[in-house]
This record gives structure tokens, sequence and C-alpha cells, in this order.
């Protein structure tokens, strides 16, 4: 599948839509962008069940604007209507592959059990939750961490 050109009118509809998204953001002055383009092609071709979209930063500003994008390239991947990976820098063909095969693997129902535990009220990430066992029993004299 030949990747999908995002625009502020059809981000929401794509993402929506499908199930597992990768979004190059990028821009035609960025040399590392265009150094990435056929790598991110490549990996499109490869992987035909799957989503690629690219975000032209300098024609949709406020869609840049809006996921804080301050470096290109950056790909993030959207799975379930939920980002599981934004990180700018261009990723090797072996990178890339083993980041798409680190998405799917994901379980995405402990996902969002994981986002909804943060989301509570006073809830801290990777606090002990209530009810949670308790950590091994420390030497005496083993100062705190």
């Amino acid at each position: 599948m030949a990747t999908v050109e995002l625009t502020k009118d059809n981000f929401d509809q794509t993402v929506s839509e499908n199930p597992f998204v990768l979004i190059d953001f990028w821009a035609g002055w960025c040399r590392p962008c265009l150094q990435f383009a056929p790598v991110y092609e490549k990996a499109s071709e490869a992987h035909p069940d799957l989503v690629f979209a690219k975000v032209d930063t300098e024609a949709q500003q406020e869609l840049a604007g809006a996921f804080q994008i301050t470096s290109i390239p950056t790909l993030m991947i959207v799975r379930d209507q939920v980002a599981i990976f934004a990180q700018p820098g261009a990723l090797p063909e072996a990178a890339l592959t083993d980041l798409i095969q680190q998405a799917r693997a994901l379980d995405m129902d402990e996902v969002r059990a994981k986002i909804a535990e943060t989301q509570q009220p006073g809830a801290q990430p990777d606090a002990p939750q209530p009810g949670a066992a308790d950590p091994a029993p420390k030497e005496p004299g083993t100062p705190e961490a």
C-alpha cells in the first residue's frame, strides 16, 4: 500500500478507521527525512495490512503543532486510536522492522489498562496499587532507595 498523505482534514478519520497507523512527520527541506523516505516506503510495501501515513510539517503546521513535533523526522505509531510510540530520528530498516514487530505484539487491553490506572485521581505512574504485592523485604541496614 502506498503511503497516505495526512492533513488536518483526514487525520481523525484515518486514525479512527484503521487499527494500526504509522505516521512519518517530515519536511521537504529535511535531509534526514529524505534519507528515511525510501526505508519507510519499503516498510509500507512489506506490511500492506498497516497504514503508513506522512504529515508534511510545512504544509500541515497546525497538525504538527498539535502533536508538539519539534524535531523531524518523527515517527509515531497509533494502535486502536492510542499513540503507543513517538520518537524523532530516522531509523535504519532493521530498526523500523523491529519496531513494527514490537508494536504488533503489544497487548492493547494491557496498554489501555495502564493508561486508565495513570488517569485515576491521585495515581502515579509505576506506583504500587492498593492490593499489589509488597516489594521484597530489605536487608537490615540497607538504605531506602
